[in-house]
């Protein structure tokens, strides 16, 4: 019995043990503030940053558009990418359980039957010998004891390359869903500046109709005229690439789909229809690398590497077979009296020679190993890099959205004052046009700002780990995180 429990415990090679959290007291040198600046404008909301707050599963649905939330639904159930990741993860799952198989014997069974005849001369009788009928059958049992654990760390690896799977899941729907709603954002962006460019172009096609008409009857210059329509032309030309960029963002909400471009959703979203979360979490930095997908995968990795390094010591040692059979032979009846057949036996296989194979091969596991963790620290590093960038990116753009605002309402004062005093000959043609192209720069650029700010609300939430722990389809009845 003592035996018995040293072989089932018994596993060369070292037990993983997961990396230590990084003591890191934040992301930055410097302490969040306790909320952005703040201005009057749709998407200029202040934003308050939330230690320990838990991102929710569904962190989309903050943006409060019903829009958004319908097409990410349809992209989670078509996107070829999110089904090749689910596949991959059955895959090894499958993989896995096939390993599993290698701890327990092997048992087979078989039967012949052989009809023959035998020449007298063969038998050193001159007598005829009829026809006779040979059968057999037999249940054979094999069994590769795993006295130093190779086979339970190969399944080890197994196990891990499947967490692995899951994880690669994991940041596949995450980016998914990142993907989608900054593709929504820059549809409406898009949607935004045409709308205002057009608006531009609106007003100058106007001012080029009112000069044409003074410049009939003698009351303007033709240089002012030739210059509104430069300005007109210049507004026009502006529009085309908008126009592409917007096309192509609706070709690529159709892949995101799993759909052709000429069956690209209905949906189209605005700005002032999406809602800016005024409540970020922000995680502790102990808990991020148990929510980053990237790094759980990254994880795995590491685990599985260790795992290799047993199976490649396990090959160095002894190998021990037991195997048994038990059958019967006859040339009349199988299973009668006195036709029994059966072995019992064992096998000790010892490697001795292979040209240094084992050796090396258990020396690059160990650079694998290696490689693994140091990749892990890659991951890591950058995983906090990427929530140190949206933190700083997001009081940046609320310092930007806040001086945008500022900006374009200083323009458009600016170009109606600049309006009333063209119409009445206190300013020239070309202070006019000077009015205009800074209110459309301005306009475009408040546009911009607020967009840019949306966009890193969701590379923040992306950062964060996209709250896959909290979603209800990846939780079992303890509370505990499940494989999808």
């Amino acid at each position: 019995m003592l035996a018995a429990a040293w072989l089932a415990g018994c596993a060369v090679g070292p037990d993983f043990v997961r990396p230590a959290p990084p003591q890191a007291g934040g992301y930055a040198r410097e302490p969040l503030p306790a909320q952005t600046v703040a201005s009057d404008i749709h998407g200029g909301e202040a934003q308050r940053f939330v230690q320990g707050l838990d991102l929710p599963g569904d962190w989309w649905t903050l943006f409060r558009s019903p829009a958004l939330n319908a097409i990410i639904e349809r992209a989670l159930a078509a996107n070829p990418s999110l089904q090749a990741a689910q596949a991959a993860l059955r895959e090894a799952n499958e993989t896995r359980l096939a390993g599993e198989g290698a701890l327990f014997p092997t048992i087979s069974a078989g039967a012949s039957v052989t009809r023959e005849k035998k020449a007298p001369a063969s038998v050193g009788s001159g007598s005829t010998i009829p026809p006779f009928t040979l059968k057999s059958a037999s249940v054979n049992v094999t069994y590769l004891l795993d006295v130093w654990g190779g086979t339970r760390r190969q399944v080890e690896a197994l196990t891990a390359q499947a967490e692995f799977q899951r994880f690669e899941l994991e940041a596949s729907y995450l980016t998914l869903i990142s993907n989608v709603v900054l593709a929504a954002l820059q549809d409406a962006s898009l949607r935004a500046q045409v709308a205002a460019t057009q608006e531009i172009v609106d007003i100058e096609t106007q001012q080029l109709a009112g000069l044409k008409r003074e410049f009939a009857i003698g009351a303007a210059a033709n240089t002012a005229v030739l210059a509104q329509a430069a300005a007109l032309a210049q507004a026009r030309a502006a529009l085309p690439p908008l126009q592409k960029q917007l096309a192509q963002t609706r070709n690529q909400l159709a892949a995101y789909l799993g759909r052709f471009p000429n069956d690209a959703p209905t949906e189209t979203f605005e700005l002032e229809a999406l809602q800016l979360p005024v409540t970020l979490p922000v995680s502790l930095p102990s808990q991020l690398v148990a929510q980053r997908p990237d790094i759980r995968a990254s994880e795995a990795l590491l685990h599985a590497a260790s795992a290799e390094i047993g199976v490649a010591t396990a090959n160095l040692l002894p190998q021990l077979t037991l195997s048994a059979a038990y059958g019967s032979e006859t040339a009349q009846t199988l299973f009668g009296p006195g036709t029994a057949v059966w072995n019992i036996g064992a096998g000790l296989l010892q490697p001795l020679f292979e040209g240094g194979t084992l050796l090396h091969h258990r020396r690059a596991a160990i650079a694998a190993y290696d490689a693994a963790a140091a990749q892990y620290r890659v991951t890591v590093v950058t995983a906090f890099q990427n929530v140190a960038d949206a933190l700083r990116a997001l009081q940046s753009d609320a310092n930007a959205v806040n001086a945008q605002a500022a900006a374009e309402r200083a323009a458009a004062d600016s170009l109606a004052a600049s309006q009333r005093q063209f119409r009445i000959g206190e300013i020239s043609h070309l202070a006019l046009l000077d009015a205009q192209r800074t209110y459309q720069q301005a306009r475009i650029g408040e546009i911009q700002a607020r967009v840019a700010r949306y966009s890193d609300v969701v590379a923040l939430f992306q950062a964060l780990g996209g709250g896959w722990w909290n979603r209800a389809d990846v939780r079992d009845d303890g509370g505990n995180a499940v494989a999808r």
